[in-house]
């Protein structure tokens, strides 16, 4: 590529002076300028002039044209997987739709040296960026971060499912993570514990963060929720952060709505300071493995586990599933009342309704059966 920066008239003859790319000036002399040849050489510089131009043009655009493909949202995400090869990132653009003109972008690539400065991670491209703005951004790894989300989840596996499908690390390397002892004795925890670690919410990431990255990340979102006001709470209740998040695992599990959970919490928090065993349902489908029973029956209190809270006093070992902020901050904010007992009620509503007794209790627990039985739900 070059320019024609200027044209001299010296002497009877004419001098073109070219800029070209590596800023050197070479000066090119055409011709005496005698009447014989006059016409000749301004024709001459004209073709000359016009073919710069074209050139020039042909360039600047290849170089400066929009060439993002524009969804609806009006930019597209461009991911580069860890250990990207300038080959496969060819590859990949060649099978996407990221791009209008793939061989423009790979022209201009190599020209600013983009193959020796691949960073991973996930690139949002936005509608009139050209070659020159697209690979800027890469070249100097200025990623986008994802918006990592998770809920309502009962087991570490199902969470490193989850996880795996919005960052680059795989479900696999993700449980190999939540598994390892070392790791979760260096953070302060037990395996029976570790699920407390991850507090549900919305996060932002670098797509290309690692498993034992996200742990370390989940430890200080961990350790910025339980702030001073959190743990002044969790010690006025009588509790550590780790038998609140176990506790409101259970109130969780009890109920869906969290105007309900902070009574709910009451009661386990009545029957912890009385002594008396928790009772709670869904220590003992957790114990079980089988969260789908609808009715527990006799059988099932008799099963033998430290999670069983029918025989045992106290809270279980650990979390029996991942606890919205919702249910541990209804344990953290329990309403204080006499209630010592609760059963679901018998319209199926998902409420639950309470007693101060057991015979009270006796009496709502079994309206509640009859309406199980009316509708056949045996187990």
């Amino acid at each position: 590529m070059f320019i024609i920066y200027k044209i001299i008239y010296r002497k009877r003859q004419i001098y073109l002076i070219f800029v070209l790319p590596e800023n050197k000036n070479i000066k090119l002399m055409i011709a005496s300028t005698n009447q014989k040849y006059r016409k000749i050489l301004i024709s001459a510089i004209i073709i000359i002039l016009v073919a710069g131009l074209i050139i020039s043009l042909h360039y600047y655009r290849r170089i400066y044209k929009a060439n993002v493909s524009i969804s609806r949202s009006g930019s597209v995400s461009l991911y580069i997987p860890t250990n990207s090869t300038w080959e496969d990132i060819k590859e990949k653009l060649q099978s996407d739709t990221v791009l209008l003109d793939q061989r423009s972008f790979f022209w201009v690539a190599e020209q600013k040296n983009y193959p020796a400065h691949i960073h991973p991670g996930r690139y949002i491209l936005n509608k009139g960026m050209n070659n020159n703005e697209i690979i800027n951004k890469l070249r100097s790894g200025l990623q986008d971060p994802v918006d990592v989300v998770f809920h309502n989840i009962r087991s570490l596996p199902q969470l490193a499912g989850r996880i795996s499908k919005q960052i680059e690390t795989d479900s696999t390397a993700l449980v190999a993570a939540m598994t390892d002892e070392k790791l979760m004795d260096s953070l302060g925890f037990t395996k029976e514990t570790f699920p407390a670690l991850f507090i549900p919410n919305t996060y932002e990431f670098w797509w290309n963060t690692s498993a034992y990255g996200f742990i370390h990340r989940m430890h200080r979102e961990y350790q910025r929720f339980w702030n001073e006001d959190r743990r002044q709470k969790a010690k006025s209740v009588g509790l550590d952060p780790l038998e609140v998040i176990t506790l409101a695992s259970i109130v969780d599990e009890e109920t869906y709505y969290s105007d309900e959970m902070p009574r709910i919490a009451g009661v386990y928090i009545n029957r912890l300071h009385k002594r008396y065993r928790l009772q709670a349902d869904p220590t003992i489908k957790y114990a079980l493995g089988d969260f789908t029973i609808k009715r527990v029956l006799k059988k099932h209190l008799e099963i033998e586990s430290p999670y069983n809270t029918y025989l045992h006093y106290g809270l279980p070992p650990g979390p029996i599933s991942i606890p919205s902020i919702s249910a541990i901050d209804a344990v953290l904010n329990y309403e204080n009342h006499q209630y010592l007992y609760f059963c679901a009620k018998d319209d199926f509503s998902g409420y639950h309704v309470f007693a101060k007794n057991l015979y009270q209790h006796n009496q709502n627990a079994r309206k509640y059966q009859r309406a199980l039985n009316r509708e056949r739900i045996m187990k």
